[in-house]
């Protein structure tokens, strides 16, 4: 897509129709702002210049984070050694550590009391700090970035007692409930930081299926225990979330129709849409600098893209669309189109859900414009060497 198609395409009617089944949705979704800045490369003053012109622009972030506890969920999926073509997990399919660390800064400066930086490690039980050093992080320097920084592993219980059970309320689709660890509960602000790439299942991974990492494999892994967590385990959670093949830890309160579908281009954007109604998101970001195409892990063949952009909003929902209209989608596009090739549209449910507004025309872009960040990411996926098929999933 040029950005003359992309003009024209904004223009016009059918960017404001909704798949048919959104029809059912009365009343206009939330909206809010959403800022685009231009950050070419990873220097950490230029990432952090970019991110706090952001932030100014969507009217700071000072009565967000003053005297507060503030969690970043980051975008960390699968193992450190598993790379494209060697390269630093960061450059493709992770969160980068300039930004988690121009954040942690910005997050200090504006008078966050503490700052606690979490994700569920793919198959470690091993502290987070360890995890993230394997995958060429400077953990020091995060850590000193702000005052009162830490890490949390949040596979399992880990530094909690307890595991803090957050509701979806009225209209969950698939829970009704997630159990997780302490770090989603006990906290003020909740800021999830994704990166700019596709997904095998829901076409695009951006700030709202980051939150899918929140769930711990001890209750919703393939090896979780069948009446308590398992504090062990390991596993990724296909079986309980992409598939449906077994039901989470009897200690949680589990799927609402458990068996009743095991279609994952279903279940996983409705899972992730009732993930973001029990965990709201205060603040997303998109690291959009580097990434690549076709998929959330490296596969062999996989083009890397360099959209030179990062994105932030107070809406989820609102921050993704504007993020997949980036990505040269259209946002509100029915499974089957371009950018959904085998899932439900995650933004579009969410939206029925009335979590945030997909509609381009009622979302006010702050700082750089989507024309002049526009990246097609479909024109990199097809200038490419043909693919091989995706390799299978590790069983669960």
């Amino acid at each position: 897509m040029t950005r003359r198609e992309w003009l024209t395409l904004a223009a016009a009617t059918p960017l404001a129709k909704a798949a048919p089944w959104m029809q059912e949705t009365v009343k206009p979704a939330p909206v809010s702002p959403v800022a685009i800045a231009k950050a070419p490369t990873y220097d950490n003053n230029e990432v952090t210049s970019a991110l706090a012109t952001m932030f100014d622009e969507l009217g700071g972030i000072e009565n967000l984070v003053r005297n507060k506890t503030v969690t970043m969920k980051l975008n960390l999926t699968n193992a450190p050694n598993q790379r494209l073509n060697g390269l630093s997990p960061s450059l493709t399919h992770w969160v980068h550590p300039a930004v988690c660390g121009a954040a942690t800064y910005l997050f200090g400066k504006a008078g966050a009391k503490r700052i606690r930086i979490v994700e569920s490690e793919y198959n470690s039980l091993e502290p987070l700090e360890d995890f993230v050093t394997k995958g060429d992080w400077d953990v020091k320097a995060i850590q000193n970035a702000a005052k009162n920084v830490e890490f949390e592993n949040t596979i399992n219980l880990g530094l909690g007692k307890k595991y803090s059970r957050l509701p979806v309320g009225a209209g969950a689709y698939m829970f009704p409930a997630w159990d997780m660890n302490h770090s989603y509960e006990e906290t003020d602000v909740f800021v999830s930081i994704g990166k700019m790439k596709n997904h095998s299942i829901t076409g695009i991974t951006l700030s709202m299926k980051n939150l899918f990492g929140c769930l711990p494999s001890s209750i919703y892994g393939g090896d979780a225990g069948e009446n308590e967590p398992n504090e062990s385990a390991r596993n990724i959670r296909v079986a309980v979330g992409h598939n449906g093949n077994r039901p989470p830890s009897k200690s949680s309160p589990g799927e609402i129709n458990f068996g009743a579908n095991h279609d994952p281009g279903y279940r996983m954007p409705r899972i992730i849409v009732d993930l973001v109604a029990a965990r709201p998101i205060h603040l997303a970001i998109i690291d959009g600098i580097q990434a690549m195409a076709g998929g959330e892990v490296p596969r062999a063949g996989m083009p890397r893209t360099s959209p030179g952009v990062l994105l932030a909003g107070f809406n989820p929902v609102c921050t993704d669309t504007v993020g997949a209209a980036v990505m040269g989608y259209n946002p509100r596009a029915a499974r089957g189109e371009p950018g959904f090739p085998r899932g439900d549209n995650t933004f579009a449910l969410g939206e029925q859900r009335g979590l945030g507004s997909t509609d381009l025309k009622r979302i006010e872009v702050r700082g750089v414009p989507i024309e002049k960040a526009l990246y097609s990411y479909e024109a990199v996926r097809a200038a490419a060497p043909a693919q091989p098929a995706p390799a299978p999933r590790p069983p669960a």
